[in-house]
């Protein structure tokens, strides 16, 4: 088995604002990248993407913690994403877990699909929106 995934996420983990010219040695040239909330393709829609994301929040960090991985150049990474958005919840810190699927081949993926719940990453942290999700989440439970 190879050591892809781990290397994949401790190079990813160490993205930031002025390294995204770095995408180009992580995903192909038609990378297919989705998440809950948008979706894109191709690598310069990647990087335009990801420079909007770092822009908007502060202190973001990934730690990844759990690797599946199969000979076909498919896999799982499990991962908690911590950050800081000034509009956010005060600009306290917020914690997000997830996933994503990833398919690779000659050492670049491209095909990124993360899977996280949209509402603990924005909506419970909106003014208004946050406390009719809090409030509904309370009713369900």
């Amino acid at each position: 088995m190879s050591d892809f995934l781990p290397r994949f996420a401790e190079r990813f983990a160490a993205l930031d604002a002025d390294s995204l010219d770095r995408l180009a040695e992580l995903y192909s040239e038609d990378i297919r990248f989705r998440d809950p909330l948008h979706t894109v393709q191709g690598l310069p829609a990647l990087r335009d993407y990801f420079a909007a994301l770092y822009a908007n929040v502060r202190e973001l960090r990934f730690d990844f913690h759990g690797f599946e991985q199969s000979a076909d150049g498919t896999g799982y990474l499990r991962w908690t994403m911590r950050y800081r958005h000034p509009r956010l919840r005060g600009g306290a810190p917020i914690e997000v877990e997830g996933c994503s699927y990833l398919r690779w081949s000659q050492g670049r993926v491209y095909l990124h699909r993360d899977y996280f719940d949209a509402g603990a990453l924005l909506y419970e942290h909106l003014p208004v929106l946050g406390t009719l999700i809090g409030w509904l989440k309370r009713r369900l439970a």
